[in-house]
């Protein structure tokens, strides 16, 4: 019974913080600061979680730094997702290869 009572809960939750700001802020925000400030929220929100997922990923912090580098400068370079997501899994794996083999 409390499993269901923690879903409905979750749920009234996630719909309030979809619905409240709908309800609360029916006219336009007039504010230039305000709009740009929230214009910039869902990147700065990705990019703290992004960041840490990527150094603490792999094996060890080098890895995961070269897969950081590799993925910005192709990022930078205007090259696609699935370029940039393959080169930066490319210098994982180049890198961990290295490590084992420097190790061995």
């Amino acid at each position: 019974m409390s499993l269901y009572l923690y879903i409905a809960a979750m749920a009234l939750t996630t719909y309030l913080i979809r619905v409240l700001p709908l309800t609360i802020f029916r006219r336009p925000i007039r504010s230039r600061f305000l709009r740009s400030f929230l214009h910039y929220v869902p990147y700065a929100c990705l990019s703290a979680m992004t960041f840490p997922a990527i150094l603490t990923s792999t094996e060890s912090l080098l890895s995961g730094a070269a897969a950081l580098v590799v993925a910005v400068v192709l990022a930078y370079r205007g090259k696609s997702l699935i370029v940039v997501a393959l080169s930066s899994s490319a210098a994982v794996l180049l890198c961990q290869c290295a490590a084992h083999f420097l190790t061995a």
